[in-house]
């Protein structure tokens, strides 16, 4: 039996991944927030632990160095983050917020918190905790998955 994509529970979980995504971007845009589609991610590593270096914080967000890069470059010019070079290891690059990224990621965090209470609107308190229980179970197949490749 073939099931179209659409049926597909991993397809309508990407696509809701991807419209949650754009969402948060179109609602922080609408209140004048320049933090893009990514940078959320990398902006909550910073606040856990300032100054990480590039490649850390690379391994931490499992994308490429080069990738890191350009969004750090991008994010540099909005202001929202700074790199500056180890003072132990001048090879190495050290990533910090700034003032408009400390501000950032508290309106990034408000944001989400709205989005999430309008994306759950009308769900019971147990249609949540078994969406969170399959989930968690996803998440714990999918890291037994990447611990063996």
């Amino acid at each position: 039996m073939h099931r179209s994509q659409f049926e597909s529970l991993t397809h309508m979980m990407s696509h809701t991944m991807r419209l949650h995504r754009h969402t948060l971007h179109l609602l922080l845009q609408e209140k004048g927030i320049e933090v893009y589609p990514g940078q959320p991610p990398l902006l909550f590593r910073l606040s856990e632990e300032d100054g990480q270096s590039q490649k850390e914080l690379a391994k931490k967000l499992r994308i490429k160095p080069a990738t890191l890069t350009v969004m750090l470059t991008r994010m540099e010019k909005t202001g929202l983050v700074q790199r500056k070079p180890d003072e132990r290891d001048q090879r190495i690059s050290r990533v910090y917020l700034t003032e408009q990224g400390n501000e950032a990621i508290q309106a990034v965090k408000d944001t989400m918190q709205d989005l999430e209470l309008r994306c759950f609107e009308d769900f019971t308190p147990e249609e949540k905790l078994l969406l969170r229980r399959f989930l968690l179970h996803m998440h714990d197949n999918l890291k037994k998955i990447e611990e063996t490749v």
